[in-house]
């Protein structure tokens, strides 16, 4: 099967909601959809972050890093970690053991690094993007680092099926790939019910033009995308113009651009540690 029939097969399994999830990403999908609701009793949300091991370990891991522990006080327990990180952040943690559980099963070693170079992909965009909202554009900084997590979702799910689809990976000289990664993509993101926001800007990403001023959540992922130095390693080429190198001049010079960059940095180091499979 060659690229072309591949993803023509995918694309037309997604458009039916045949879609492929492992096990994993299933248990985490329902402690995900369950954080959605902001009004879950802690008590609640304490016990489904329980149920996965994985998951609570992870929590306690990601409160005590350097990302949400400023004070330097360590917390040993699920109550705490969720009380420091906030239910948008636990929501965020659960949506990137999604992620991540995507790419657990595949055996072919160079799928394997590139579904590795894209988790650190996601992971600079998440923190970046947290940044960019606080410093620049002032949007949630929690939906601003949950887009950030998801935005390759789609890519994601492409490589968890590449074992499958040998010719999934193969060149693409005549470009019609964007189309259907774009269908996959959308019944991805509905079958993960990523809320519509944030969907609606991920689906912005491939054609979208940072606003001026920059202030929505696609401006954020566009600048957080434009900064992070690991590149999707399923990017198509996109040609950065003088023109829009001087529009993200205007609102980022050279030394805010190095104070992101190096805070983006520290988080992302420690955003991985916690996460780590």
């Amino acid at each position: 099967m060659n690229k072309l029939e591949a993803f023509g097969h995918i694309a037309a399994l997604a458009i039916r909601g045949d879609l492929v999830f492992p096990t994993s990403v299933n248990a985490a999908l329902r402690v995900q959809l369950a954080l959605e609701n902001p009004d879950t009793p802690i008590d609640e949300a304490i016990r489904l972050v329980l149920a996965e091991p994985q998951l609570a370990a992870r929590t306690v891991a990601l409160a005590n890093s350097a990302m949400f522990n400023r004070s330097g006080n360590t917390v040993t327990n699920v109550r705490a970690a969720i009380t420091r990180v906030g239910y948008h952040n636990l929501y965020a943690l659960a949506a990137a053991m999604v992620v991540r559980q995507f790419g657990a099963k595949i055996t072919d070693p160079v799928v394997r690094a590139k579904a590795e170079q894209l988790w650190q992909h996601s992971v600079y965009v998440a923190c970046l993007a947290r940044i960019i909202a606080r410093d620049v554009t002032e949007v949630n900084g929690d939906t601003a680092l949950f887009a950030g997590i998801v935005h390759e979702v789609g890519g994601f799910y492409l490589l968890s099926r590449a074992d499958e689809f040998p010719g999934l990976l193969d060149p693409d000289p005549d470009n019609w790939q964007p189309a259907s990664e774009e269908i996959i993509m959308r019944e991805v993101m509905a079958k993960l019910a990523i809320p519509e926001e944030v969907a609606t800007a991920i689906e912005g990403l491939r054609d979208g033009f940072l606003g001026v001023p920059p202030e929505s959540l696609l401006d954020t992922l566009l600048l957080a995308n434009h900064f992070a130095p690991v590149d999707s390693p399923l990017a198509q080429p996109r040609e950065e113009t003088p023109q829009s190198e001087s529009v993200v001049d205007l609102f980022i010079d050279e030394q805010m651009a190095a104070e992101i960059l190096d805070e983006a940095e520290r988080d992302a180091t420690s955003m991985t540690a916690a996460l780590l499979v």
